[in-house]
């Protein structure tokens, strides 16, 4: 079996197990479940909670003592098991530490993944540069099949999309085991110090204004991210109350209008080179905080019905809202600090955006949820103008601000 099929199947499966979820469980645990924001904030939560400290540590078990690809299996194969449990589970406590667990196996195998990729195309003899891009298209192809799955399947408001995601992660983690063998490599030197051995020696750049501020703003705007992974799905479901909308596709099949989003991922993927050779690191992070603005705006005044259009425009533009910043921020980071910090850096930028910003987003999201949520003969009603409109005029703010105070060494970018 050629080695570009089987990794990409690898990557493929990757996605598919988040992508059978984490845009579509909200919906159900709000509908089916009654859960309140809060509850499911805290849920959602969990992927900021694990992505703080879960990575460095499965990361440095698969370098120093274990393969990488039995490390990768066993994350799966127990990740498998806690999503079943999950879609057997009703009480918001305990499903929380079931989701903790789930994520704290599934979320370190995403960066795993990518080693995984690197080592054996290297050890192939094959160029990665040219290999990975492709490679890693098959992982939003997966995202993109597994929405699709649970949405013709009619599971979005069902459990068993978690069954589904449980039997992805199974199959994976068998999988896993017939890659090819990436054992620790023995006579590197490791780092000594407790920094170094967490893979947190770049905490020493917050020393540097310039970077320190940038991880601030990685924080506020990875908040904007999951915001939006985890409430357009309750967003969307929520118009089944309403009788002009309830059979309309935007609300029965919400988790195929919301994979336009990763379509258009794709699009501005291979624009990047192009507005960074114009605009440079600056502006094109600046671009990206003002398609949150225009994007949590759209869905403020969009419906299922004759406000279709501007839920489509909101679709497209996250391409630009996600791909510009953690694309361009990689770029940056990679710029700006020492060779021997740049995994490190990376790393830590990693935490910032998916493990702080991430938990602020879905836990404080909720709470808005909760303050703009009336109940009437029973029924809840959100006040989705008003929560959008807020979270846009969050982002409104954070672009001013990251306007004024961060500053990036461009020509450094043109030299390189």
């Amino acid at each position: 079996m050629p080695l570009k099929f089987r990794l990409g199947v690898m990557n493929f499966l990757q996605f598919f197990i988040f992508g059978s979820w984490l845009m579509t469980f909200s919906a159900y645990a709000s509908k089916v479940l009654n859960f309140s924001g809060a509850q499911i904030g805290s849920i959602y939560g969990t992927i900021g909670i694990a992505s703080i400290f879960m990575p460095t540590l499965i990361g440095c078990a698969a370098d120093r003592w274990f393969n990488a690809e039995k490390v990768f299996a066993i994350c799966h194969f127990v990740g498998a098991i806690m999503l079943v449990l999950a879609s057997f589970t009703r009480d918001p406590a305990v499903l929380f530490w079931v989701f903790l667990i789930n994520t704290m196996c599934y979320m370190p195998t995403i960066p795993l993944a990518g080693a995984l990729c690197f080592r054996i195309i290297s050890d192939n003899k094959q160029d990665v540069v040219k290999l990975y891009p492709f490679l890693r298209v098959w992982g939003t192809i997966g995202f993109i099949m597994a929405l699709w799955v649970i949405s013709f399947a009619g599971l979005e408001l069902s459990p068993v999309q978690l069954q589904v995601a449980g039997i992805g992660a199974l199959v994976l983690a068998i999988y896993a085991l017939f890659l090819p063998k990436c054992p620790p490599l023995i006579g590197l030197e490791h780092k000594s110090g407790l920094l170094a051995k967490l893979g947190l020696e770049s905490l020493v750049l917050f020393k540097t204004p310039r970077m320190a501020i940038f991880f601030i703003f990685s924080i506020l705007i990875g908040v904007l991210l999951q915001i939006n992974n985890t409430y357009v799905s309750v967003f969307l479901h929520d118009f089944d109350t309403l009788a002009i909308y309830k059979n309309s596709f935007g609300v029965t099949h919400s988790a195929v209008l919301m994979s336009l989003a990763q379509f258009s991922e794709v699009i501005f993927i291979l624009a990047i080179p192009f507005f960074l050779s114009r605009f440079g690191i600056k502006k094109i992070m600046l671009i990206s905080i003002l398609a949150w603005v225009i994007r949590f705006a759209l869905l403020a005044f969009g419906n299922p019905g004759s406000g279709i259009g501007l839920i489509l425009l909101s679709m497209i533009i996250y391409g630009c809202a996600f791909d510009f910043f953690n694309i361009s921020c990689a770029i940056f980071v990679d710029n700006e600090t020492p060779p021997q910090m740049r995994a490190s850096a990376q790393g830590l930028f990693f935490i910032m955006t998916l493990g702080i910003g991430g938990f602020a987003g879905a836990y404080g999201g909720g709470l808005v949820l909760d303050a703009m949520t009336q109940s009437v003969n029973g029924t809840l009603f959100r006040n989705w103008n008003s929560i959008w409109l807020m979270f846009s005029s969050y982002a409104l703010v954070l672009a001013l601000f990251f306007s004024v105070l961060f500053k990036s060494k461009v020509s450094s970018l043109k030299n390189k």
